[in-house]
């Protein structure tokens, strides 16, 4: 679609100026490469705002687009394919992901995904269960994987799916049904990790449990667990970061 670029180009800026709002920030943006293809993976928040501020300021300062893996039911929401394809997002089959990555795109992916989304909570576990097809694209593709993670993702929103009802309806129907709530003017740091080399010598189970270790370091670094909303709210007023 001809179109296509000018509108994420249009809408990136706009993105990264509500960013900016909420005193957005990136550590660690020299990780990514100025050129060249990479996996990103994240922790996934109840609405991961952090990853659009995070594809919006990638597109200013890098002048690159960011490819992303959505669950597939995204897809069948009437309108929001068109929607979804103008933003390079995919639905995730492996053989997908490894063209992008080929091609020399950067592409965001959450192991996580909706359940890490609606089941994880204040205290940041990471529900990967034995997830491991992102690192089989990697190995496939060659490419090094960057962790991330945004600090108090959680308190800017917050999901019900804990609740035994919405965790039971998810787990039977794969519908993300639970109410989630927030918006508050939080500040997000994202934090990016040093990037996990290509390594033809490890396994796709042994490379998944490397950059599940690897994300899981950034939280237990950068992140006051439980989380808070309102110290995450006073964090916008003063400089302190969980860095040690």
């Amino acid at each position: 679609m001809i179109w296509s670029p000018i509108g994420r180009r249009t809408i990136g800026p706009a993105s990264s100026g509500l960013g900016f709002g909420r005193g957005y920030e990136i550590h660690g943006m020299e990780k990514i490469p100025d050129e060249g293809a990479a996996l990103i993976v994240y922790y996934h928040g109840a609405i991961p705002i952090d990853y659009y501020y995070f594809l919006a300021k990638v597109l200013i300062q890098k002048g690159r687009i960011v490819h992303s893996v959505a669950d597939y039911f995204l897809f069948k929401v009437p309108g929001f394919k068109l929607l979804l394809e103008v933003f390079s997002v995919i639905h995730g089959p492996q053989e997908e992901c490894v063209k992008a990555l080929k091609s020399g795109h950067l592409l965001g992916i959450s192991p996580g995904g909706v359940r890490e989304a609606l089941l994880s909570d204040e205290t940041y576990p990471l529900l990967w269960g034995k997830r491991k097809g992102f690192a089989q694209v990697a190995i496939d593709s060659k490419v090094p994987i960057i962790p991330m993670f945004t600090q108090n993702v959680r308190e800017g929103f917050r999901s019900l799916g804990g609740l035994s009802f919405f965790r039971w309806s998810y787990e039977k129907f794969r519908v993300p049904m639970a109410p989630v709530y927030g918006g508050f003017p939080v500040k997000f740091r994202t934090y990016l990790g040093n990037p996990i080399p290509y390594n033809h010598n490890i396994s796709a189970a042994e490379l998944a449990e490397k950059t599940q270790q690897a994300v899981q370091a950034l939280i237990d670094r950068h992140q006051i667990i439980p989380g808070n909303v309102l110290r995450a709210l006073l964090e916008r007023f003063h400089s302190r970061r969980k860095d040690k």
